[in-house]
């Protein structure tokens, strides 16, 4: 039999275990970690179809698609890059008291998210930024190992109530708390890596950066993935110490 206590801890570190596996989820599916906001003539610029076509159709280049982010009101994220662009069938010739804009979008495929970095982005000549190159893999890497973790140790907290058992729950827990340690680490992966990038590049006066809402869930996962596992370890150890102190005393 579980202790009261030891139920209620369990069904509050589940809760915020499935609410930190909700955010980053879709911290990792969104593309709102960090975003540009640029001038607003920039978008009537001569060379801002240019720039859109390049950022959707061109080959993937960090330079080009950094270079239309600073330009084009744009946002980063693990998976996707997006720009603001004037929506379909609207006239460059004629300028409109006040155009309407689209959201254009383009995902990372798994093999440019192993493209090395470069020490003067978009120039291969200057040798490759080690450092920039891997806390850009790690970013991406780190969120999927977490969420493999809480899928393990759900199933493992299944194997455990199947079984009547609390002893795997220290399991359930150690593998909560490498989780909050990997989505921690997701976070500052991508900042350290922004913060390297703008550098070594250039952003045209005027452009401000700003963190985005999917950072902060990202953010967020953590903490609650940690206080999940905190519950998890506690229950686990204090019924153990309890089982031991009934045992001792049947024998006595």
């Amino acid at each position: 039999m579980v202790d009261n206590r030891y139920a209620t801890a369990l069904v509050i570190g589940s809760v915020l275990s499935l609410l930190a596996t909700v955010y980053l989820s879709i911290a990792v599916g969104t593309q709102h970690w960090y975003q540009y906001r640029s001038p607003p003539g920039n978008h009537e610029a001569s060379n801002a179809s240019e720039l859109r076509e390049d950022f959707i159709n061109g080959e993937f280049d960090e330079k080009t698609f950094s270079d239309t982010l600073f330009h084009l009101n744009g946002t980063l994220g693990l998976w996707w890059r997006c720009v603001q662009a004037h929506a379909p069938g609207q006239s460059y010739w004629f300028k409109e008291p006040d155009p309407k804009m689209v959201t254009q979008c383009v995902s990372f495929t798994l093999p440019q998210q192993f493209v090395p970095k470069y020490k003067d982005p978009g120039n291969h000549n200057t040798g490759e930024d080690v450092l920039r190159t891997y806390l850009w893999r790690c970013q991406f890497l780190l969120p999927l190992v977490s969420l493999a973790l809480v899928f393990l140790s759900g199933l493992i907290g299944v194997c455990a109530c199947l079984c009547r058992s609390i002893t795997p729950t220290l399991c359930v827990g150690v593998l909560h708390l490498l989780a909050g340690l990997c989505s921690l680490g997701t976070v500052c992966c991508f900042l350290a890596g922004m913060d390297l990038l703008h550098r070594v590049s250039v952003r045209p006066d005027g452009v401000d950066g700003s963190l985005g809402w999917s950072l902060y869930l990202a953010l967020i996962s953590s903490p609650l993935q940690m206080m999940a596992a905190a519950l998890f370890l506690w229950a686990a150890r204090s019924h153990r110490q309890n089982y031991t102190r009934m045992t001792a005393y049947r024998v006595a």
